[in-house]
Protein backbone atom coordinates (compact mmCIF):
# COMPACT_ATOMS: atom_id res chain seq x y z
CA UNK A 1 0.00 0.00 0.00
CA UNK A 2 1.43 3.38 -1.01
CA UNK A 3 1.94 5.92 1.81
CA UNK A 4 2.03 8.79 -0.69
CA UNK A 5 -1.22 10.78 -0.99
CA UNK A 6 -3.30 9.91 -4.05
CA UNK A 7 -2.83 12.31 -6.95
CA UNK A 8 -5.25 15.15 -7.55
CA UNK A 9 -7.05 15.12 -10.89
CA UNK A 10 -7.26 18.64 -12.30
CA UNK A 11 -9.64 19.27 -15.19
CA UNK A 12 -8.60 22.48 -16.90
CA UNK A 13 -11.44 24.44 -18.50
CA UNK A 14 -13.68 21.39 -19.00
CA UNK A 15 -16.51 22.07 -21.40
CA UNK A 16 -19.31 19.59 -20.72
CA UNK A 17 -20.79 18.62 -17.37
CA UNK A 18 -21.36 15.14 -18.75
CA UNK A 19 -17.63 14.70 -19.32
CA UNK A 20 -16.85 15.89 -15.82
CA UNK A 21 -19.23 13.26 -14.48
CA UNK A 22 -17.65 10.53 -16.60
CA UNK A 23 -14.20 11.57 -15.40
CA UNK A 24 -15.42 11.34 -11.80
CA UNK A 25 -16.69 7.83 -12.47
CA UNK A 26 -13.33 6.85 -13.98
CA UNK A 27 -11.51 8.25 -10.95
CA UNK A 28 -13.59 6.46 -8.35
CA UNK A 29 -13.32 3.15 -10.19
CA UNK A 30 -9.63 3.18 -9.35
CA UNK A 31 -9.63 4.80 -5.93
CA UNK A 32 -9.13 8.49 -6.75
CA UNK A 33 -11.49 10.95 -5.11
CA UNK A 34 -10.03 14.47 -5.31
CA UNK A 35 -11.10 16.43 -8.38
CA UNK A 36 -10.26 20.06 -9.00
CA UNK A 37 -11.83 22.15 -11.75
CA UNK A 38 -10.20 25.15 -13.36
CA UNK A 39 -12.72 27.57 -14.87
CA UNK A 40 -15.32 25.05 -16.07
CA UNK A 41 -17.00 26.54 -19.12
CA UNK A 42 -20.58 26.06 -17.94
CA UNK A 43 -19.95 26.83 -14.28
CA UNK A 44 -20.18 24.55 -11.28
CA UNK A 45 -22.12 22.62 -10.09
CA UNK A 46 -23.41 21.33 -13.40
CA UNK A 47 -26.66 19.32 -13.52
CA UNK A 48 -25.34 17.13 -16.35
CA UNK A 49 -22.45 15.80 -14.29
CA UNK A 50 -24.43 13.76 -11.76
CA UNK A 51 -26.17 11.30 -14.11
CA UNK A 52 -22.96 10.73 -16.07
CA UNK A 53 -21.04 9.96 -12.88
CA UNK A 54 -23.19 6.84 -12.32
CA UNK A 55 -22.91 6.99 -8.55
CA UNK A 56 -19.53 8.68 -8.14
CA UNK A 57 -21.30 11.52 -6.32
CA UNK A 58 -18.70 11.81 -3.58
CA UNK A 59 -16.13 12.93 -6.15
CA UNK A 60 -18.43 15.57 -7.60
CA UNK A 61 -19.62 16.84 -4.23
CA UNK A 62 -16.05 17.35 -3.03
CA UNK A 63 -14.82 18.93 -6.30
CA UNK A 64 -13.28 22.39 -5.86
CA UNK A 65 -13.22 25.17 -8.43
CA UNK A 66 -10.20 27.39 -9.13
CA UNK A 67 -9.56 30.34 -11.39
CA UNK A 68 -6.17 29.19 -12.61
CA UNK A 69 -3.98 26.11 -12.94
CA UNK A 70 -1.42 27.74 -10.64
CA UNK A 71 -4.02 28.05 -7.86
CA UNK A 72 -5.30 24.51 -8.40
CA UNK A 73 -1.81 23.03 -8.06
CA UNK A 74 -0.34 25.38 -5.44
CA UNK A 75 -0.12 22.67 -2.75
CA UNK A 76 1.31 20.01 -5.05
CA UNK A 77 4.99 19.15 -5.26
CA UNK A 78 4.70 17.31 -8.58
CA UNK A 79 2.57 18.41 -11.52
CA UNK A 80 2.02 16.30 -14.64
CA UNK A 81 0.51 17.71 -17.83
CA UNK A 82 -1.27 15.16 -20.02
CA UNK A 83 -0.79 15.93 -23.69
CA UNK A 84 0.03 14.11 -26.91
CA UNK A 85 2.28 16.97 -27.98
CA UNK A 86 5.18 18.71 -26.26
CA UNK A 87 3.95 22.07 -27.58
CA UNK A 88 7.47 23.43 -27.79
CA UNK A 89 8.11 23.02 -24.05
CA UNK A 90 11.27 21.11 -23.07
CA UNK A 91 10.33 18.91 -20.12
CA UNK A 92 10.72 15.26 -19.17
CA UNK A 93 8.18 13.04 -20.94
CA UNK A 94 6.81 9.89 -19.28
CA UNK A 95 4.05 7.37 -19.89
CA UNK A 96 1.25 6.54 -17.43
CA UNK A 97 3.14 3.58 -15.94
CA UNK A 98 6.30 5.57 -15.27
CA UNK A 99 4.30 8.49 -13.88
CA UNK A 100 2.40 6.14 -11.55
CA UNK A 101 5.62 4.69 -10.15
CA UNK A 102 7.04 8.17 -9.61
CA UNK A 103 3.88 9.36 -7.84
CA UNK A 104 3.98 6.40 -5.45
CA UNK A 105 7.70 6.84 -4.77
CA UNK A 106 8.01 10.59 -4.42
CA UNK A 107 7.04 12.42 -1.21
CA UNK A 108 4.43 15.15 -1.46
CA UNK A 109 1.22 15.45 -3.38
CA UNK A 110 0.98 15.13 -7.15
CA UNK A 111 -1.47 16.74 -9.56
CA UNK A 112 -2.34 15.49 -13.03
CA UNK A 113 -3.67 18.06 -15.48
CA UNK A 114 -6.20 17.25 -18.20
CA UNK A 115 -7.12 19.85 -20.79
CA UNK A 116 -10.38 20.92 -22.42
CA UNK A 117 -12.10 18.30 -24.55
CA UNK A 118 -11.72 20.16 -27.83
CA UNK A 119 -8.21 21.58 -27.66
CA UNK A 120 -6.31 19.98 -24.79
CA UNK A 121 -3.94 21.84 -22.52
CA UNK A 122 -2.50 25.14 -23.72
CA UNK A 123 1.19 26.01 -23.74
CA UNK A 124 0.83 28.10 -20.59
CA UNK A 125 -0.86 25.18 -18.81
CA UNK A 126 1.92 22.80 -19.78
CA UNK A 127 4.54 25.33 -18.70
CA UNK A 128 3.31 25.07 -15.09
CA UNK A 129 3.86 21.31 -15.03
CA UNK A 130 7.21 19.75 -14.24
CA UNK A 131 6.63 16.64 -16.34
CA UNK A 132 4.68 15.81 -19.48
CA UNK A 133 2.56 12.66 -19.31
CA UNK A 134 1.69 11.16 -22.67
CA UNK A 135 0.07 7.92 -23.80
CA UNK A 136 1.48 5.92 -26.72
CA UNK A 137 -1.32 6.07 -29.22
CA UNK A 138 -2.09 5.46 -32.88
CA UNK A 139 -0.42 8.38 -34.73
CA UNK A 140 -3.16 8.20 -37.34
CA UNK A 141 -5.89 8.71 -34.72
CA UNK A 142 -4.67 10.34 -31.53
CA UNK A 143 -8.08 11.11 -30.08
CA UNK A 144 -8.93 10.20 -26.49
CA UNK A 145 -11.96 11.65 -24.75
CA UNK A 146 -11.57 13.14 -21.30
CA UNK A 147 -12.83 10.14 -19.32
CA UNK A 148 -10.69 7.73 -21.35
CA UNK A 149 -7.58 9.75 -20.60
CA UNK A 150 -8.42 9.90 -16.89
CA UNK A 151 -9.11 6.19 -16.65
CA UNK A 152 -5.81 5.27 -18.31
CA UNK A 153 -3.85 7.31 -15.79
CA UNK A 154 -5.98 6.27 -12.81
CA UNK A 155 -5.67 2.59 -13.69
CA UNK A 156 -1.88 2.75 -13.80
CA UNK A 157 -1.80 4.53 -10.45
CA UNK A 158 -4.15 1.95 -8.93
CA UNK A 159 -1.67 -0.85 -9.56
CA UNK A 160 0.32 0.43 -6.61
CA UNK A 161 -2.52 0.14 -4.08
CA UNK A 162 -4.68 -2.66 -2.76
CA UNK A 163 -8.07 -2.42 -4.43
CA UNK A 164 -10.74 -5.03 -3.84
CA UNK A 165 -11.13 -7.57 -6.59
CA UNK A 166 -14.59 -8.48 -7.93
CA UNK A 167 -16.13 -11.25 -5.83
CA UNK A 168 -15.30 -14.75 -6.98
CA UNK A 169 -18.16 -16.78 -8.38
CA UNK A 170 -18.28 -20.46 -7.48
CA UNK A 171 -18.10 -22.74 -10.48
CA UNK A 172 -20.32 -25.80 -10.47
CA UNK A 173 -18.44 -29.11 -10.61
CA UNK A 174 -18.27 -30.79 -14.00
CA UNK A 175 -20.93 -33.29 -14.94
CA UNK A 176 -20.19 -36.95 -14.34
CA UNK A 177 -19.48 -39.26 -17.24
CA UNK A 178 -22.79 -41.00 -16.60
CA UNK A 179 -24.67 -37.70 -16.96
CA UNK A 180 -22.86 -36.85 -20.18
CA UNK A 181 -23.47 -40.32 -21.60
CA UNK A 182 -27.16 -39.94 -20.82
CA UNK A 183 -27.26 -36.62 -22.66
CA UNK A 184 -25.42 -38.04 -25.68
CA UNK A 185 -27.68 -41.13 -25.81
CA UNK A 186 -30.77 -38.90 -25.57
CA UNK A 187 -29.60 -36.73 -28.46
CA UNK A 188 -28.53 -39.77 -30.47
CA UNK A 189 -32.01 -41.32 -30.16
CA UNK A 190 -33.76 -38.16 -31.30
CA UNK A 191 -31.43 -37.71 -34.25
CA UNK A 192 -31.85 -41.33 -35.26
CA UNK A 193 -35.64 -40.98 -35.18
CA UNK A 194 -35.39 -37.84 -37.31
CA UNK A 195 -33.25 -39.58 -39.93
CA UNK A 196 -30.23 -37.42 -39.23
CA UNK A 197 -27.66 -40.20 -39.58
CA UNK A 198 -27.35 -40.45 -43.35
CA UNK A 199 -25.69 -41.98 -45.27
CA UNK A 200 -25.29 -45.04 -43.00
CA UNK A 201 -21.58 -45.47 -43.67
CA UNK A 202 -20.96 -42.00 -42.14
CA UNK A 203 -22.92 -42.75 -38.97
CA UNK A 204 -19.95 -43.83 -36.76
CA UNK A 205 -17.96 -40.73 -37.73
CA UNK A 206 -20.91 -38.42 -37.15
CA UNK A 207 -21.65 -39.95 -33.74
CA UNK A 208 -18.00 -39.63 -32.76
CA UNK A 209 -18.00 -35.98 -33.78
CA UNK A 210 -21.14 -35.29 -31.74
CA UNK A 211 -19.61 -36.96 -28.70
CA UNK A 212 -16.47 -34.87 -29.09
CA UNK A 213 -18.57 -31.73 -29.37
CA UNK A 214 -20.63 -32.50 -26.27
CA UNK A 215 -17.70 -33.50 -24.07
CA UNK A 216 -15.34 -30.74 -25.16
CA UNK A 217 -16.69 -27.78 -23.13
CA UNK A 218 -16.70 -29.56 -19.76
CA UNK A 219 -20.42 -29.24 -19.07
CA UNK A 220 -21.52 -28.98 -15.46
CA UNK A 221 -24.46 -30.98 -14.08
CA UNK A 222 -26.94 -28.10 -14.34
CA UNK A 223 -26.05 -27.50 -17.98
CA UNK A 224 -26.57 -31.18 -18.74
CA UNK A 225 -29.99 -31.12 -17.02
CA UNK A 226 -30.94 -28.02 -18.98
CA UNK A 227 -29.96 -29.61 -22.25
CA UNK A 228 -31.84 -32.80 -21.39
CA UNK A 229 -34.91 -30.66 -20.74
CA UNK A 230 -34.50 -29.07 -24.16
CA UNK A 231 -34.27 -32.45 -25.84
CA UNK A 232 -37.24 -33.82 -23.89
CA UNK A 233 -39.34 -30.87 -25.02
CA UNK A 234 -38.33 -31.46 -28.63
CA UNK A 235 -39.16 -35.14 -28.21
CA UNK A 236 -42.52 -34.50 -26.56
CA UNK A 237 -43.67 -30.97 -27.39
CA UNK A 238 -45.86 -29.35 -24.76
CA UNK A 239 -49.36 -28.37 -25.75
CA UNK A 240 -49.72 -24.66 -26.45
CA UNK A 241 -53.35 -24.66 -25.30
Amino acid sequence: MSATPPPVIVLVRPQLGENIGKAARAMLNFGLTEMRLVSPRDGWPNPDAGPAASGADQVLEAAKVYDSVAEATADCAHVYATTVRKRGVTKPVVGPDEAARAIHAAPGRSAILFGPERSGLGTDDVAIARTILTVPINPEFGSLNLAQAVILVAYEWSKGIALAQPPAVDIDPPASQEELDGLIAHLDRLLDQAGYFFPPDRTPTTRRMLRTLLTKPGWDAQEVRTMRGVLSTIDRPRSRD
